[in-house]
């Protein structure tokens, strides 16, 4: 409240002048002596300050307040309250009362029942008092639940209002207002002004307010970054988990077709499926830099992703997909193999139980009859020596039944998908071949009982018999040789299987002179018949085996042979083609390698040498960003030779050490390593931006820090035993990324110390708490 006259005549004016008027500046220290000289020596250095201030002091001095005279100490109140609480409030170039009631009319206008005219009648019903402070804080009072015919509620509810939430003193009763016909004007201008005053300060809150929106506003941004690194992030690792088990699965096909197309799917995977989220992967670790440096330059706590989803875990993840899918085409390479040796060894296994099942066809019925016992001893002979030629034979099907076996063994071992069948079919092969051999055994020791009755033998049918029986077993051999397939991977295998086959062909004349002897046997044997009248069966007794068969498989071994000989120039032509796809290939990888290397080593440099302004710095490394994309297409053309060698199922290349996903994943961390060195340059652009950290002084940072590589250089970098020095890319990209780390550690000491420098000056008037 206001002070009385009595109160205000010693040094207490002093104190009511520097509390009023100084608004903290320094003013006379006053006198602590009691004594009426001292009292009137204060009250003066209070009238000369006031005097300074530009305030006219007519007709009262120090005497006249200390002796607490009422009329002039009030006088020289008003006086001051005018000059330094009313004077200076201007409204439209008007001040003083003027503005002051101007701007009263302008906040209560749209009030009903409030017309501001003056600064007593006006305000006597309250609404007026009321309407003001609800214009500026309407939470604070029920305007429309106010009556103008009850100005003593009004009056009171607006001063216990004012002085409770805007801290403006109590200075008038509402019973002295209502009761009093003209309420006196200059204490409700006082009372008035002091609404001002208060409500002035809206817009400094208003500014206040609004960095407050702007701080929230970089907060929902920040926000919302982190709900997209959080929803990308999520969706990247549920696409890496829904990936691997489809890389994992190992479901084996029953054909070679049906895993060329796995093969299909999985070549689509990497060129359709994969790229994309390569690039979600890229854009995923630049927006979690870009969002960690926009909370460092807002003084906020780093953002620390939920649990699973950090950066960390998305490249182990990736790390699991990556070696799942070499994982995965290596399986599907090796499937292709061993579904090729299945299909060729089934073939071959068919192809030899058809002949054995052909050549066993009859011989149980042939073992099991007793023809013997009606049979002449000439014919029991004959039996005889037919039944040895028949074990000959026997023998000689050994290696066949032998070889179906194994090749049945190496089916299982394989794991064959009609495996059954095979081993059925075998088995019966096998079951056949030992009653063969006992039946042979129980005849032998039959014909032998008989031996000594029957003493006729022919020698030139057994022979004949004796040397067409393997005759005929090596042309039948031959002719499986000549149609077996082959299977093979280069110019020497090739070239192996033709020389075979020349050294077979080379044995075709000793051949021909065996079957020309054979033959000369039989015509030897229809010589002696015609000279000694000898009435022949028209069948040798010793074996099946004629002539006109041995002559027929002749004709037949004759134009396999150049048959062979065209299948084997053909497969030589295809692995001819083969090389020539190779060496194309490693041509190209071999390139693409040595540009992937020198690009690597350039960024390298390039983050160290940079000259000129972040923005030119910024162009600069776009420009030679787009340099880099431009070289795509050399890309998509080795990816194009690397199909076609897929397709020509090859599986080795003997002139290049680079393989396809050697170059990819070379490929993708030089994208991967352009890329974040322009967010790095971006993030200082931003850092520079917000800290006021001028050019001078970066190029400064960035001269010390060079040098500062350049003397560690020859330690830090990667040794012979380092373990990443198998993959170039990745060494380089480590030595960019440690020295933009060291730059930005670098960069944002120097800022701190900036702005302490600033502080220590009065430039920034906050406190510096050094990191």
């Amino acid at each position: 409240g206001l002070l009385s006259p009595q109160e205000l005549t010693h040094s207490l004016f002093f104190c009511f002048v520097c509390v009023f008027v100084s608004a903290g500046e320094r003013l006379p220290k006053p006198e602590r002596g009691k004594m009426r000289v001292h009292k009137i020596n204060n009250v003066n250095k209070a009238l000369d300050f006031i005097a300074s201030k530009g305030v006219k002091l007519v007709s009262i001095g120090a005497e006249e307040i200390v002796d607490g005279n009422a009329k002039m100490t009030l006088g020289m109140i008003w006086t001051i309250i005018l000059r330094f609480a009313i004077q200076d409030i201007s409204v439209e170039e008007t001040s003083a009362k003027e503005g002051l009631l101007l701007w009263c009319q302008r906040k209560t206008a749209p009030y009903k029942n409030v017309n501001v005219q003056n600064f007593h009648i006006s305000w006597k019903d309250g609404l007026a008092f009321n309407a003001l402070i609800h214009r500026h804080r309407p939470d604070l009072i029920d305007y429309d639940s106010l009556r103008k015919d009850d100005p003593v509620t009004n009056l009171n509810n607006a001063f216990e209002v004012a002085e409770k939430h805007l801290d403006i003193p109590k200075m008038l009763d509402a019973e002295d207002i209502v009761n009093t016909a003209r309420p006196d004007e200059k204490a409700i201008m006082t009372y008035v002004s002091s609404f001002y005053h208060a409500f002035s300060g809206a817009q400094k809150a208003e500014t206040a307010a609004n960095r407050i929106c702007k701080v929230l506003a970089v907060n929902q941004e920040n926000e919302q970054m982190m709900e997209d690194y959080e929803k990308l992030a999520s969706d990247l690792l549920e696409w890496i988990r829904r990936t691997i088990p489809w890389l994992e699965n190992r479901t084996q096909e029953k054909t070679v077709n049906d895993m060329q197309a796995k093969q299909e799917d999985f070549r689509d995977y990497r060129c359709v499926h994969k790229p994309p989220k390569v690039q979600e992967k890229c854009q995923l670790e630049i927006s979690f830099n870009t969002l960690q440096t926009k909370l460092r330059l807002s003084s906020r706590p780093a953002f620390m992703p939920s649990e699973g989803r950090m950066v960390s875990d998305i490249n182990g993840a990736w790390h699991t997909l990556e070696g799942a899918e070499k994982g995965y085409e290596e399986w599907i390479l090796s499937e292709i193999r061993r579904l090729e040796r299945l299909e060729h060894l089934a073939e071959k296994f068919h192809q030899k139980a058809a002949i054995h099942e052909s050549w066993t066809d009859g011989k149980e019925a042939m073992l099991t009859q007793k023809d013997y016992e009606t049979s002449t001893l000439s014919e029991v002979k004959a039996l005889l020596k037919k039944h040895e030629a028949f074990e000959s034979d026997l023998a000689a099907h050994q290696d066949r039944v032998e070889q179906i076996a194994a090749i049945a063994q190496e089916l299982n071992e394989l794991d064959y998908y009609d495996s059954a069948s095979v081993n059925t079919r075998c088995q019966k092969i096998c079951d056949q071949w030992d009653v063969l051999g006992a039946l042979t055994q129980s005849r032998k020791e039959s014909l032998e009982r008989t031996e000594k009755q029957l003493e006729s033998i022919d020698e030139l049918y057994l022979e004949y018999a004796k040397r067409a029986a393997p005759f005929n077993n090596w042309m039948e051999g031959a002719m499986e040789d000549l149609q077996d397939m082959f299977i093979v991977h280069n110019i020497e295998e090739i070239q192996g299987l033709i020389t075979a086959h020349e050294q077979f062909k080379s044995t075709l004349p000793e051949a021909n002179k065996e079957r020309e002897a054979i033959q000369a046997i039989q015509a030897e044997v229809q010589k002696i018949a015609q000279s000694n009248g000898i009435k022949l069966s028209g069948a040798n007794p010793y074996t099946t085996i004629t002539p006109e068969s041995i002559d027929n498989k002749w004709e037949k071994v004759g134009p396999m042979v150049p048959q062979r000989d065209s299948a084997l120039q053909e497969e030589l032509n295809k692995q001819n083609s083969n090389d020539t796809l190779r060496a194309k290939f490693a041509t190209q990888a071999n390139a693409v390698g040595a540009y992937i290397q020198a690009k690597m080593e350039e960024i390298g440099r390039i983050s160290i040498e940079m000259n000129g302004t972040l923005e030119d710095q910024l162009t600069n490394l776009k420009d030679y960003q787009d340099t880099i994309i431009s070289y795509q297409p050399e890309i998509n053309t080795l990816e194009g030779d690397h199909q076609l060698i897929q397709e020509a199922l090859i599986f080795d290349n003997q002139y290049t050490s680079y393989t396809m996903e050697h170059l990819r994943v070379g490929w993708e961390q030089l994208l991967t390593t352009i890329a974040r060195t322009i967010n790095e340059v971006e993030n200082q652009i931003l850092t520079r931006d917000a800290k006021g950290i001028s050019q001078e002084q970066l190029f400064e940072y960035r001269a010390s820090f060079n040098h500062f590589d350049k003397v560690r250089a020859p330690s830090s970098g990667l040794t012979a035993a380092s373990p990443h020095r198998c993959c170039p890319f990745y060494a380089d990209e480590v030595s960019v990324l440690g020295l933009r780390a060291k730059q930005n550690i670098i960069i944002y000491n120097r800022m701190c110390k900036n702005i302490k420098q600033m502080v220590l000056k009065g430039i920034f008037r906050c406190k510096f708490n050094p990191l």
